[in-house]
């Protein structure tokens, strides 16, 4: 019924080599190249094989994996979006909208309107038309190709994450054999178990990253999850504002969340890119810290993420002046000190934050910069670390609302 060397020998050591990698982690790529390596190895007349997933990811739709291609090709691509509301999200990129009028045209979004697992086309001149990408298979030399679904229970969905769908292909004369077509049928469940599993492994640490931050959701991952466990660290707090934000938001509504998405991916990149971490936004706030292994490194590194932004944020306001569209501009407070880092909350919602007086300073710093019409200002104790202050200039002491003593503030020198 299988091919040569396809027996119940084969199947059994297939899913134990599939159930060990799920376990371990190994990469999607790695699961597919070994899926498809063994069932070659075992008469199956494999050329090439495509496997893809929907994920939960702020950027990307799902993952595609690929095998059977050139060395030059990559065994991995990742995709936008493809349905109407993600199209929409990216502002209707000619990319994404081209993608997904591929989507529409593919043999999954047909099976996903019948309510097909299966669905077979032999490569011909009659059929390479009726769906997207068969006709580029036929002129690659391909014979038959076997497109499953392996669908998901309701309560296994995640988001859009409610199935894994595979495509199979050959270069046999002949095409697949029926007897070919059910061992496939029969294995490609086990393979799509596993690639769940470690894409929703995947998944949680992207997850975790976007919405708690990176060093916040590695340290959750590794299980520092206990309610009141917190480390005193010491570091760098960021926290800064959009000028005029509220003003904007009454008398714009809609412009709100692009604005205020605008303007985040410009600051939090800043800050990413000198070995920050956002912890959390909070409306048009964004709180961050930037540990090192020295005082030093730290201001340094969150000094350059400030210019970086300032420099992002003209550039930005440039091109949204042009498209008639709002414009704001950053109000920052950098301070340096020790805070506690770790879990705050109730028993059913935790945060993992900093919290300390250093906190609440940096965010007094910040507010006064409405007053002294500053864009950025530095506590003292950030410009009396080594090597900070002959870049700064002082703009004089001022009362910050809840510190207890007045707080000599300094901005960026014009000159230095």
């Amino acid at each position: 019924m299988y091919s040569r060397g396809m027996n119940e020998a084969f199947f059994a050591e297939l899913s134990a080599w599939l159930m060990q990698a799920g376990l371990a982690g190994t990469s999607e790529t790695d699961i597919v190249s070994g899926f498809c390596d063994r069932c070659v190895a075992a008469g199956l007349p494999l050329a090439r094989t495509t496997v893809l997933i929907d994920t939960l990811h702020p950027v990307h739709e799902g993952r595609l994996f690929r095998w059977g291609l050139g060395p030059t090709e990559s065994p991995l691509l990742e995709y936008g979006r493809t349905s109407p509301d993600g199209l929409a999200a990216t502002g209707f990129d000619p990319k994404d909208v081209e993608a997904a009028e591929r989507w529409r045209h593919s043999t999954f979004y047909r099976m996903l309107q019948t309510g097909e697992s299966l669905l077979r086309r032999p490569l011909n001149e009659a059929t390479k038309d009726e769906f997207s990408g068969l006709s580029d298979l036929l002129a690659a030399g391909m014979t038959d190709n076997v497109a499953i679904i392996s669908r998901f229970a309701a309560g296994g969905v995640i988001g859009e994450m409610d199935a894994v769908y595979s495509s199979w292909t050959t270069s046999r004369p002949s095409g697949f054999s029926d007897g070919q077509i059910a061992a496939l049928e029969r294995m490609v469940p086990y393979l799509a178990l596993t690639i769940k599993s470690v894409s929703l492994a995947r998944m949680t640490a992207t997850l975790m990253e976007t919405y708690l931050g990176r060093d916040a959701g590695q340290r959750v991952l590794s299980g520092r999850i206990l309610r009141g466990v917190a480390e005193k660290i010491d570091t760098v707090i960021w926290f800064s504002d959009l000028r005029g934000f509220t003003r904007i938001t009454d008398t714009a509504p809609e412009q709100a969340i692009p604005l205020l998405n605008d303007y985040a991916d410009v600051i939090v990149s800043a800050i990413h890119e000198h070995g920050g971490d956002v912890l959390e936004l909070i409306g048009d706030g964004t709180l961050a810290i930037f540990t090192a292994t020295d005082r030093t490194h730290a201001c340094s590194a969150a000094l350059s993420a400030a210019i970086i932004s300032r420099e992002g944020i003209a550039r930005l306001n440039e091109r949204r002046r042009k498209e008639g569209k709002p414009v704001t501009d950053m109000y920052l407070g950098l301070h340096v000190g020790e805070v506690f880092y770790g879990n705050v909350g109730s028993r059913e919602r935790l945060d993992f934050t900093v919290i300390g007086p250093a906190v609440n300073e940096a965010s007094r710093i910040a507010a006064m910069c409405r007053s002294v019409d500053q864009p950025v200002l530095m506590s003292s104790a950030f410009a009396s670390v080594e090597g900070i202050k002959r870049r700064l200039v002082s703009v004089g002491r001022y009362a910050l609302r809840g510190v207890a003593h007045p707080q000599e503030l300094f901005t960026f020198d014009p000159d230095a």
